[in-house]
């Protein structure tokens, strides 16, 4: 939260439309901030570097650049910035190449807005913004293909091997469960959850949340 602590949103779609809905809900929210809107790929790298948003929201099909060519060079050159695809249709392709281009998850456009809102926050959290229960198919491809993803998002092995209940809470990371809801489904206090968290972080050496889960998928550590 770069700016009066509020989240940093920046919105690119060619359609007007859809960056005013998802721009009027955005300004509504105590705790973001819409700092710009792109209405293609390139227009989007170039506010991104300008403007250094905490999150992007990034359509795929634009015109001069895609919104996945978009993300791939916007994660070459902010690393730290947090690009959420979306999509009109649960399309397996662009899932795939949208993780391996680096972002961190992707949302429906069709999504409740809530659904939405959400989206940004556990982005801006570093936690992944997709399920592997519904992206099944382009994240088994991610972890068996053996092409690199984006380099940001790749980490070394582990500096330590992991403990049973650290695997546990790494496979409900991994589906985009917070960690009040890994508390409730393995029955454990949500303190002692963070205290795992932040154990897996140190092991294998990242930074947040999001970069865990995709280094874990690209080693298939978890399904």
């Amino acid at each position: 939260m770069s700016l009066n602590g509020k989240i940093q949103v920046l919105l690119a779609d060619d359609q007007k439309m859809i960056r005013q809905g998802f721009g009027y809900m955005i300004g509504l929210q105590p705790d973001m901030m819409l700092v710009g809107e792109a209405a293609d790929g390139k227009e989007a790298v170039d506010l991104a570097v300008r403007l250094l948003p905490d999150v992007i929201l990034m359509d795929v099909q634009m015109p001069r650049m895609t919104g996945i060519e978009a993300t791939r060079e916007i994660m070459t050159r902010l690393p730290e910035t947090k690009t959420v695809i979306l999509t009109t249709f649960d399309d397996q392709e662009y899932i795939y190449q949208g993780i391996r281009a680096g972002a961190v998850g992707y949302l429906l456009k069709d999504a409740e807005v809530e659904e939405m809102l959400g989206a940004v926050r556990s982005a801006y959290r570093g936690e992944a913004v997709y399920k592997t229960g519904l992206a099944a198919n382009a994240l088994q491809r991610m972890t068996t293909s053996g092409l690199p993803i984006a380099e940001a998002a790749s980490k070394p092995p582990l500096l330590e091997p992991l403990t049973e209940r650290e695997r546990d809470i790494l496979q409900e990371m991994a589906y985009g469960m917070r960690n009040d809801q890994i508390a409730r489904k393995l029955v454990i206090a949500e303190g002692t959850v963070k205290s795992h968290v932040h154990h897996i972080l140190q092991k294998f050496g990242c930074e947040d949340r999001t970069q865990v889960v995709v280094a874990a998928l690209r080693n298939g550590m978890v399904n």
